[in-house]
């Protein structure tokens, strides 16, 4: 049995052929859909999710290939595009009676927002981003020694077999590591959380491969063709991020304004797992965003 959000129901929508996303639904109003993070599931938003149902429709799915949603085989890179991914939330949103939608994602789930609005621009009203930067800008960032910081993104990135020999032999190390050491406050992620989130990766390790593997191929090819053609995300745009330019060397608002048009950009002294760590920060900063 799979924890859930307080006070949300669970549905099971299909979006695609032979594909159906596991979602909490929460609230009444304007519908905000709530994009998780890797190593998570649908259930990191619980906080931040409880706090903006009292005045809005909160839609929290499981991306395609995680938690307690489908997990189709690879067939080919599109299966895990970002692309298609994005086409999953709109599909799930119109099932549930919204034409537009305001889109906030964590982590990958903040990628999959990313090519959501770029792709779905008529759709997405508002976006908001956690702690990522785009595919395009994430390669471009990585260099030398300090692309360490990225390892997993490298060694998901290889031919399919490898990695997911690899971590599915010691697939609780290996995601608990990014649990462990990437959160700022240990005690967020509270342990019946923790578990579950190492039981959905552990089940899931095949997919979470293909997801990674796609950011370095398909999305990344999709990134590259709208630069070349000056696609912009004119909603307006959140960007929430640790200060990794610090260490890496690069300016993240410059980076992001290149996309965004309508753009605020906010550091926070947090650590990755943000909607964990400072709910009450992030729902006030989703809310400012919402009233723009």
């Amino acid at each position: 049995m799979t924890l859930e959000i307080p006070g949300f129901t669970t549905r099971r929508v299909p979006v695609a052929d032979g594909v159906s996303l596991h979602a909490a639904v929460g609230g009444q109003g304007e519908p905000l859909v709530l994009l998780h993070g890797f190593p998570q599931t649908h259930l990191m938003w619980r906080h931040v999710a409880a706090d903006l149902a009292r005045d809005r429709t909160v839609i929290c799915p499981d991306l395609r290939g995680y938690g307690a949603s489908d997990k189709p085989p690879a067939t080919g890179p599109e299966t895990y595009a970002k692309r298609t991914m994005g086409a999953d939330v709109v599909a799930l949103a119109r099932a549930l009676g919204f034409e537009r939608f305001a889109l906030a994602g964590h982590d990958r789930g903040a990628l999959v927002a990313f090519r959501t609005a770029l792709d779905h621009a008529d759709a997405v009203t508002h976006l908001a981003t956690l702690d990522v930067l785009p595919t395009l800008d994430m390669w471009d960032v990585l260099h030398g020694a300090d692309a360490q910081v990225a390892w997993h993104l490298y060694l998901m990135a290889q031919p399919a077999g490898l990695p997911e020999a690899m971590i599915a032999a010691t697939a609780d190390t290996f995601f608990a590591s990014f649990l462990d050491g990437w959160t700022g406050r240990p005690d967020a992620i509270v342990p019946d959380v923790r578990a579950e989130y190492l039981r959905a990766s552990r089940e899931a390790v095949p997919s979470i491969v293909a997801d990674y593997r796609a950011s370095a191929g398909i999305d990344l090819e999709h990134d590259r063709a709208d630069r070349a053609q000056g696609r912009t995300l004119d909603m307006p745009t959140l960007v929430i991020q640790q200060d990794w330019g610090a260490r890496l060397g690069y300016d993240a608002q410059a980076l992001w304004g290149a996309w965004a048009t309508d753009l605020v950009h906010r550091t926070l002294a947090v650590g990755h797992f943000m909607a964990e760590e400072s709910p009450g920060t992030v729902a006030a900063e989703l809310r400012a965003l919402l009233a723009r």
